[in-house]
């Protein structure tokens, strides 16, 4: 059973708040890799990125506050679902950072459009946006049977990110071509990954043992 399936606790309003948040990156994600993959000009996305970054991680210490004076009132009672939901608030802060990330690979002269895998990177690319419909679906309506199905997509995306990271590594195309695409899916790998770290917290506090890593490999 969700955590956060106990309304009584009075969470659910910072429930929808983070599924807010999840909003906001989620459209981070969509116009910081739209300037990576296309011929977009930077210049007409950034300031939107950067003020819905900082309206993310704005939010996000806001809500922890909010949660620290939560239990203060009440107590230890729900103190399970305050540090479930204090971590979730943190995935979603660092996958907006990672779309960030994403928007200086691009200003940095770094531009993947017109490409023979540009096609194949946009596909991806929508895939991965509709995944965080679904996160945000989940973490409003927990569901154990979709969650697991998630689970499986995300471990295989992430699966698929690391051996694309390899064979860059190890390819004997020019750098210039390489480097900037290992950093990419270094970047979507982490934001899958705590997409998936989203959907578990809201179904169960303790992280899972076969959760993909958000950080570093």
């Amino acid at each position: 059973m969700s955590f956060f399936s106990k309304r009584e606790s009075g969470l659910d309003h910072i429930v929808a708040r983070a599924v807010g948040m999840l909003g906001d990156a989620r459209h981070s994600f969509d116009l910081a890799t739209l300037a990576l993959l296309t011929n977009t000009d930077t210049a007409a996305v950034e300031a939107d990125i950067r003020a819905t970054d900082e309206r993310i991680n704005n939010m996000e210490q806001q809500l922890r506050a909010e949660l620290v004076v939560h239990v203060t009132v009440q107590g230890s009672t729900d103190i399970g679902s305050v540090l479930g939901m204090i971590l979730l608030l943190k995935k979603i802060e660092r996958i907006g950072d990672q779309a960030t990330n994403v928007l200086d690979l691009a200003e940095s002269g770094v531009r993947l459009a017109g490409e023979p895998d540009t096609e194949a990177m946009l596909a991806e690319r929508g895939l991965i946006s509709t995944m965080f419909g679904e996160a945000a679906d989940l973490l409003s309506e927990p569901d154990v049977e979709r969650t697991e199905e998630f689970a499986e997509r995300v471990l295989a995306v992430v699966a698929e990110h690391r051996a694309k990271i390899e064979s860059y590594l190890h390819s004997d195309r020019p750098g210039r071509e390489v480097v900037p695409r290992a950093i990419y899916y270094r970047y979507l790998k982490r934001i899958v990954a705590n997409l998936l770290g989203i959907v578990h917290t809201a179904a169960e506090p303790i992280p899972a043992a076969n959760q993909p890593d958000d950080k570093d490999d």
